[in-house]
This record gives C-alpha cells, sequence and structure tokens, in this order.
C-alpha cells in the first residue's frame, strides 16, 4: 500500500509554490514598509504556554492540540498559534528593555490544529501574524488593521469586510458576563455540552460557539458594548475614528468576540464577500490582549495583532478570479544538436545564472523539435541552439521566442546581449 499525505496536510507543488511565493513576498514588503521585523519562534513549545494564554476553555487547549511528551517526560505541544509563542520570546529575551516601543513583529510559518478539515482549512496551515506589543495608544490598533487589510488589498482582493467590536477593559467585561449568565442560565440546557461548561467559566466564548450560533437566544444577548465602561468607550471611539482618517471602511459587530481568551478591548475580523467562498468567510482575525505580557512573567506591556491563514488568502484569490502574477520566468533555454555541444551548453548557462539570467536546458537528450517544444512548455523568453557550427565559431543565434527575431552574438558576449534584451522587455 502507498503512502499518503496525512489527513488534514496537504503538498504544494511546483506551480502553487510559485504563487505562495508571490503572496508572501508581498507580505514581507508591506511589513517592511510598516516597520514590522521578523521573528521565528520554535514549531513547538511547552504545553504550559498554550494552556495559560490561550486559556483552558477554548476550542484549541481543550480539542485541538497535537501535545506529546518527549523522552525527558516534558509536556510538548505543536504550536496552534502564533502570538503566544512571540510573547513568550519577549519576555524571555527581554524585549520590552528596547528603547523603542512598541516593539513591531511578524511572524510566517506552520501551525497545527487538529480540525475537520475542510476547504481552506487544514491541521497543518501556514500563518502570517503580525504582534505589536509595548503601546496601548489606539493608532497602533488601526495600524495593525490597515495593514491586513493593504495585504489583501495589495493582491488585488476587493470583496472583503471588516467587522469590529470591544472587548472591554477587566471591569467592563465582569460587568457584561455578569449579564449573559443570567441571559442564558434559564435556557443553558438547550446548548451544547460545550456551552454549558461555559456558562460560569468564560460565557462570552459561549457567543463564539458554531453548533448554537442560531440559538434564538445568540440573537437576543446582551451586546459587551452596552457595558463599556467610560474609559473602554471612548478608546473604542478613538479606534474608530483612527480607521475613518484612513479611510478604512468597517462594521460594528456587538456580538463579534475572538476564540481566543487573551483578547480585551478591540477585536475584528476581515472577511470576504466572494460568491461561493463557503460557510466560514473569516480571512483573518485579531485585537487587543492587554495583560498576556504580565501573565507570561513579563512587565505590563500591552500589545494588539492579528493572523491570516495563507490557505484562506490564496482560496479568497481564487473566489474573485484573481491571478497572483509569479517571478517564475524563463529567460532563456539552451538547445543542443549534439552531445559534444551539450558541455559548451552546460558552461554557457552557468555563465548566464552567473548574470543573474535564469537559464536551463534539456537533460533528458531530446531530439532538437522536442527540446524546443520543452522550451515552449516552460515559456523561455529566449532560445540558443548549439551545434557543430557554433562550437567552432563560439557564436550563436539568440531568438526572441515572442517576436521570432534573432541577434548573433559571441558566447563572451552573450550574457549581456540577454540582460539588454530582457531589461528591455521589462522597462
Amino acid at each position: 500500500m502507498a503512502i499518503q499525505v496525512p489527513r488534514g496536510t496537504y503538498d504544494v507543488l511546483p506551480e502553487q509554490a510559485a504563487k505562495w511565493q508571490a503572496a508572501e513576498e508581498t507580505i514581507r514588503e508591506l511589513c517592511r514598509l510598516y516597520q514590522y521585523k521578523e521573528i521565528r519562534t520554535p514549531v513547538f513549545e511547552q504545553t504550559e504556554l498554550f494552556q495559560r494564554s490561550v486559556g483552558d476553555t477554548t476550542d484549541i487547549v481543550q480539542k485541538e492540540m497535537y501535545t506529546f511528551t518527549d523522552r525527558g517526560d516534558r509536556s510538548l505541544t505543536l504550536r496552534p498559534e502564533g502570538t503566544a509563542s512571540v510573547v513568550r520570546s519577549y519576555v524571555e529575551n527581554k524585549l520590552f528593555g528596547q528603547p523603542d516601543q512598541p516593539v513591531k513583529l511578524y511572524y510566517m510559518g506552520p501551525m497545527f490544529r487538529y480540525e475537520r478539515p475542510q476547504a481552506g482549512r487544514t491541521r497543518q496551515f501556514v500563518q502570517f501574524g503580525v504582534e505589536a506589543i509595548g503601546s496601548k495608544h489606539p493608532a497602533v490598533d488601526a495600524e495593525v488593521i490597515a495593514l491586513a487589510m493593504d495585504v489583501y488589498t495589495s493582491l488585488g482582493l476587493e470583496k472583503l469586510k471588516l467587522v469590529i467590536n470591544s472587548l472591554g477593559d477587566t471591569e467592563s467585561r465582569n460587568a457584561h458576563r455578569d449579564a449573559l449568565v443570567t441571559h442564558f442560565s434559564p435556557r443553558i440546557d438547550e446548548f451544547c455540552q460545550d456551552c454549558q461548561n461555559r456558562l460560569e467559566k468564560n460565557p462570552l466564548r459561549i457567543l463564539d460557539c458554531k453548533v448554537d450560533r442560531d440559538h434564538p437566544l445568540m440573537g437576543t444577548a446582551p451586546a459587551l458594548t452596552a457595558y463599556l465602561n467610560e474609559e473602554s468607550a471612548q478608546y473604542f471611539s478613538d479606534v474608530k475614528q483612527y480607521l475613518e482618517e484612513l479611510g478604512i471602511p468597517y462594521t460594528v459587530d456587538p456580538n463579534l468576540v475572538r476564540g481566543l481568551d487573551y483578547y480585551n478591548h478591540t477585536a475584528f475580523e476581515i472577511m470576504s464577500d466572494a460568491e461561493g467562498f463557503g460557510a466560514i468567510t473569516t480571512l483573518a482575525g485579531g485585537g487587543r490582549y492587554n495583560g498576556l505580557v504580565e501573565d507570561l512573567g513579563g512587565p505590563s506591556s500591552p500589545g494588539i495583532g492579528f493572523a491570516m491563514s495563507i490557505e484562506r488568502l490564496l482560496l479568497a484569490l481564487e473566489m474573485e478570479n484573481v491571478d497572483i502574477e509569479t517571478a517564475d520566468q524563463l529567460d532563456v533555454f539552451v538547445a543542443v544538436l549534439d552531445e559534444d555541444s551539450r558541455r559548451d551548453a552546460f558552461r554557457l548557462i552557468r555563465d548566464f545564472r552567473d548574470s543573474g539570467i535564469t537559464a536551463d536546458m534539456d537533460y533528458a537528450g531530446r531530439k532538437l523539435k522536442a527540446q524546443m517544444k520543452a522550451a515552449d512548455r516552460k515559456g523561455a523568453r529566449f532560445t540558443i541552439v548549439l551545434g557543430e557550427t557554433e562550437i567552432a565559431e563560439q557564436r550563436a543565434s539568440v531568438k526572441d521566442m515572442a517576436t521570432g527575431e534573432s541577434e548573433q552574438a559571441a558566447f563572451s558576449e552573450m550574457a549581456g546581449v540577454l540582460l539588454n534584451k530582457i531589461s528591455g522587455e521589462e522597462s
């Protein structure tokens, strides 16, 4: 029996990988413009990190983590999300001591959750996220949201919807918590077992339930915005004003909560309105997490961030029929008429590559006609054919595959000729 890829995982083949690379390059360039620096954390961490940060009552911790015991009898977990690891690193490496705050970081890498695989949602997925830690100014919230929106719009997405809410500070959340308990308690037996368990531990999580989202009590649940104290209400108002300054449209959803326990104040999601995207339309989500740094042993350092799935980004592009421009163009293909010519061709393509020209040749010993078909399949801009005459004269024709025009050039000058032609095409 052939060994197959594990359920919930997949292979990214070369054609798709080129699109991944193009999307990732756009993301990295935007992070450079916004001055977010890359951080790379381990793929697995101590299990306690996620239990303390993500929250014991979340689906991630209760149902979805890949946890194992190593040979030293330590409990380790493949990271299910990125914020906890970044904040752990912020504390452990004393980044709070840097003179410039907030520290603005981004990450991109694989995450792991044991959940039911479906379109755009897998058990191993690639997540891009940013964290701005060390400032509680509402302008930082707007900047983080703007960066997330820019990723999608820069790649060509148009059917987007930004939804925001405020979860308030501790005082506001406690008042709302009591109201939720009063609201749901009389009919809690009509809800799933998870929601029944959440009623006392974390009733806000009931609003995020996928099983009971159509229950009548969901639509009449008390809105958190009605319980915001003056400070929290003003903060939310300031965030909205900064978004308006940036010309970013938004919708306030008082029932929007995030699936992780560390969020407070600003929470947001970016959704796709593209037809055929499916029931789960969320592309990215994030929010503020004042207090998380302290929970992990650091000093008071308020933070905000977001995360997005690269898989869902690519799915959204597909749903809107947006084709990512990739940079895998083959500049020149060198064909040979005989084996004696192959050695010179081999040296020639090395010269081309040293000059920054993408080059390839035949390695299967095919006839010239088959080689030219291969050049066409690869989309080569130019072709060069080497035979006995070309080797003797150390000259050959450079053929433009788009126009059919050819130009003779000496081997020693050929890289320069190609560079001139390529730059002429691109200018």
